[in-house]
């Protein structure tokens, strides 16, 4: 069985990518692998920290498998954009390659917990390993950062100090504005470790928005040896992933980029409607499904949605979240529909237990501005108090295993969903018929 090689050579890298993982490889890198002018832009992706996905990459040549599974059957690619791969502790390599001036942008796929922020929005300056970047920042000792802004800021300083010039960075994670979220925990590491370095990047930095959208599971020991069936290849990481594909950006590259738009990527000027009906329909459904799908057996998205009980409730929570979406109607029950295809599809195992981890992180961003909202209005929205509910009942151990690094106050506090609404909020918390009506949803489980 043959491994992967290079007939040709890679592109040149002109780009930065932060979180080497599946849904990467499966979108951004793909987006510029197929764009028009992939010739010119290489990427130099790097892992969150362990090294064992790049160790792998390597020999193949950084090459990869990319399954897009239809419903009927799969296709294979061999996207080509990843020139280099590194171990997130690389940090050598990492400060070489900003200090390039022909890189023009970085990407981000890191979590929405990887920000490190506090209970205003802001960087968490309390947080030990941020103080600790702090530290090792302000003494030169950019080796020792291990925070997503830590390492963002080392990448800048090591740039300005090489008169590496303007650069954009694109978070691609599932936050609302999440180039904001990322500039500010930039700006205010930047702030804290070297002013003349923080007015530098107001000056040079631009963050991006985004909306990304790709359903890509973990791949399977199955996958492995259906790859190599279909490519006779022997690829140790393959990546399989949906025939669907969404990029929505909004924001300044001061440096260029590739040419996204060629296949299928949207230039908007206001990215927010996009970004809530995709948080709050796709990822708030997906959520939704998670925790009560869990709580009933189900081990997949298709398996959930095919429950007659959890559809309903699904539905009841789009309704809901649809009358707070600012797109135009006939768009949001065409999204709805497509929502429905795309994951009724048997051939994508996209396992709820995948979807229910962080869920402390995802749920105020996916479930409370609509339960907001509605309470507003004087509704209380059933579909979001079902959802809540379920993501308590996951907390008390009636659903999938809990997989969430700050989950620790939430499962103290489970007993009492008021406890649990004021960790989230303290106004709901306060909210009466809203605490009832969890607790009556909860004791009907």
């Amino acid at each position: 069985m043959k491994t992967l090689r290079r007939a040709t050579p890679a592109p040149p890298v002109r780009a930065i990518h932060l979180g080497l993982g599946n849904f990467f490889r499966a979108h951004q890198a793909w987006y510029t692998a197929a764009a028009p002018d992939a010739a010119e832009w290489g990427i130099a992706a790097f892992t969150g920290r362990s090294p064992a996905l790049a160790d792998i990459l390597r020999v193949q040549d950084a090459l990869y498998t990319l399954v897009v599974r239809g419903p009927e059957r799969d296709e294979t690619t061999t996207p080509e954009s990843l020139s280099e791969v590194h171990a997130g502790t690389d940090h050598d390599a990492w400060r070489r390659l900003w200090q390039r001036p022909e890189i023009a942008l970085a990407t981000l796929t890191v979590t929405e917990a990887a920000y490190r922020r506090g209970p205003d929005g802001g960087l968490d300056d309390t947080d030990v390993a941020v103080q600790d970047d702090i530290a090792a920042l302000r003494a030169g000792e950019a080796q020792d950062v291990r925070t997503v802004p830590g390492r963002l800021v080392a990448g800048l300083a090591a740039r300005r100090a090489a008169g590496g010039g303007p650069v954009a960075i694109v978070s691609c994670d599932n936050l609302p504005d999440n180039a904001d979220v990322a500039g500010r925990a930039v700006h205010e590491l930047a702030g804290l470790v070297d002013p003349a370095l923080d007015r530098w990047i107001g000056d040079n930095v631009s963050f991006v928005t985004t909306v990304v959208d790709r359903i890509t599971p973990a791949t399977s020991p199955v996958d492995l040896a259906s790859v190599a069936r279909l490519t006779g290849h022997a690829d140790a990481v393959p990546v399989v992933t949906e025939p669907y594909h969404e990029w929505i950006l909004s924001g300044h590259f001061p440096a260029g980029r590739p040419a996204w738009d060629a296949v299928g990527a949207r230039f908007v000027t206001d990215v927010l409607p996009h970004e809530q009906r995709k948080l709050w329909l796709l990822n708030g459904g997906h959520s939704l499904l998670a925790y009560s799908g869990g709580a009933r057996g189900h081990a997949t998205v298709s398996e959930a949605l095919a429950d007659p009980i959890c559809r309903q409730v699904l539905e009841r929570w789009w309704d809901e979240a649809a009358r707070h979406l600012t797109l135009p109607g006939a768009e949001i029950a065409a999204y709805r529909a497509a929502l429905v295809e795309r994951w009724s599809n048997p051939r994508i195992e996209h396992r709820l237990e995948q979807i229910a981890a962080d869920g402390s992180q995802k749920i105020p961003i996916r479930i409370l501005p609509v339960l907001r909202l509605s309470r507003a209005e004087g509704h209380l929205p059933a579909g979001a108090v079902h959802v809540l509910a379920a993501w308590i009942g996951h907390l008390r151990g009636r659903s999938t295993p809990i997989r969430d690094a700050a989950a620790a106050p939430f499962v103290a506090a489970a007993a009492s969903p008021r406890d649990v609404l004021a960790l989230l909020d303290p106004r709901l918390a306060a909210d009466r018929e809203l605490v009832t009506a969890l607790d009556a949803e909860l004791d009907a489980r």
